[in-house]
């Protein structure tokens, strides 16, 4: 019989008192272990986005700032904004960032024209951009552009290709039929078609809400098409990805989570947001109207979410569809806004199991959070 069992059955109060004594020294021994990883510095990580306001309509990127999601991970993370996705990207492949929330066309464009080994990591979004004229404009079609100002957030977003094939499928030359105006976003976009600088504004989803939301009655015009196709995807580069696939994956996780969170409890998350991010609290009107108002821009947000779930595949947070991006692509070649097409997925990271680790965490403890709105 082994020693410590023959004291066992001979002495069993001293065999009782070493074991207490051992499993002691093991608990003392996994404290440290987990006060040491706490205590280990925070990864700073940084995130392009290319807006001039951080708003509520970004809750995979701000949640998981607010809630800790991605300190729990071990990481720091700040955002950054850029003009659009072109700077984005270029921020990207400068070293300047790690990651870039940017259109489809801007990663589509950085494949196939730059060489630029931009990888999509999660589709966050469908195509959701439309012209908006005045209710009362002439401007019935998109014909009807000819000889029109348009006003857009940045002339490198990536709305700039989709205006520029929209306009030339529809007969009106981009580049000679139409005028193109950087107009910035919110209040000095919608202010410059007041003031009949531009006639129309070619913008994302929720920044039409939010015209709409300042008294702006528009008509908006859109090629139904753009509604199956890909748009918004949270990228990184290659080299990151080959650097340090633990961070790439913590930090995308991070994002799924908070997507769910702000899907089952859009509200919690708007007042999460005005919380832990009170410069980009909306002003102009009483309390109860901002928060109408946050609250709209943010439901549009999560319906091209949504979507974009759904023309994915409908079960995992962030999934990518090789077949949409290709879409994409074609439609873009199509367009003559790019001169050649790869196979999409070398543009995605399809990596197996990926998808499916930055889905894998406590879903029950995420939607409980949020019924809750605990981290307000």
């Amino acid at each position: 019989m082994p020693p410590h069992l023959k004291l066992a059955f001979a002495h069993p109060a001293r065999f009782a008192a070493r074991a207490a004594a051992a499993l002691a020294a093991l608990v003392l021994l996994l404290s440290a272990t987990v006060a040491q990883a706490q205590n280990k510095p925070l990864k700073p990580v940084t995130i392009a986005l290319g807006t001039q306001v951080v708003n509520v309509t970004y809750p995979w990127l701000t949640l998981p700032i607010a809630l800790g999601y991605w300190k729990d991970e071990g990481y720091d993370v700040k955002i950054v904004t850029t003009g659009g996705s072109l700077q984005g990207i270029q921020q990207m492949v400068a070293g300047g960032v790690d990651f870039a929330q940017i259109n489809s066309t801007g990663l589509i464009q950085a494949n196939t024209e730059n060489n630029v080994a931009v990888r999509g990591l999660m589709g966050t979004g469908v195509i959701d951009w439309g012209v908006g004229v005045p209710q009362d404009s002439p401007v019935k079609t998109v014909a009807d552009l000819k000889g029109k100002k348009i006003g857009i957030f940045s002339l490198g977003t990536g709305g700039m290709p989709l205006l520029k094939g929209y306009l030339r499928a529809n007969g009106v030359n981009p580049d000679t039929d139409v005028q193109i105006i950087a107009t910035g976003a919110g209040a000095p976009a919608l202010e410059a078609m007041r003031a009949g600088r531009v006639q129309a504004l070619m913008f994302w989803g929720s920044a039409l809400t939010g015209f709409q939301n300042a008294g702006a009655n528009m008509r908006i015009l859109f090629d139904p098409s753009w509604r199956s196709l890909p748009d918004f995807t949270f990228a990184t580069m290659q080299k990151t990805i080959d650097a340090d696939p633990a961070m790439v994956e913590a930090i995308a996780r991070g994002a799924a989570k908070a997507t769910l969170f702000a899907q089952t409890d859009p509200e919690c998350a708007r007042q999460i947001h005005w919380k832990h991010f009170p410069g980009a609290k909306p002003t102009g009107a009483d309390e109860a109207t901002l928060a109408k108002w946050d609250l709209a821009l943010l439901r549009t947000q999560l319906e091209t979410m949504a979507d974009a779930q759904t023309m994915n595949g409908g079960k995992l947070i962030g999934a990518m569809s090789p077949a949409a991006y290709g879409r994409m692509q074609d439609a873009m070649l199509k367009d003559g806004l790019i001169k050649r097409t790869l196979p999409p997925e070398s543009m995605l990271y399809l990596k197996p199991g990926f998808v499916e680790a930055i889905n894998r965490f406590d879903r029950n403890a995420v939607i409980e959070a949020a019924k809750a709105c605990k981290g307000l």
